[in-house]
């Protein structure tokens, strides 16, 4: 399962509702990606989505 390991952002589930109004149960997933990021000088692999990702860019 695709998840953030920072905020915790796990896939979202609903309805893909057509113009005839049919409900089929469908799946948003969030973009995450696996990068290296230094804690404490120390380099470590997670799996971020790319909105955490941004905001640490900017720390």
């Amino acid at each position: 399962m695709a998840k953030c390991d920072l905020c915790g952002k796990a896939p979202t589930y609903g309805h893909h509702v057509s113009h005839s109004m049919v409900r089929t149960r469908r799946l948003w997933k969030p973009n995450v990606q696996r990068v290296t990021v230094f804690r404490d000088g120390k380099p470590q692999r997670l799996k971020l989505c790319t909105r955490c990702l941004r905001t640490l860019h900017k720390i």
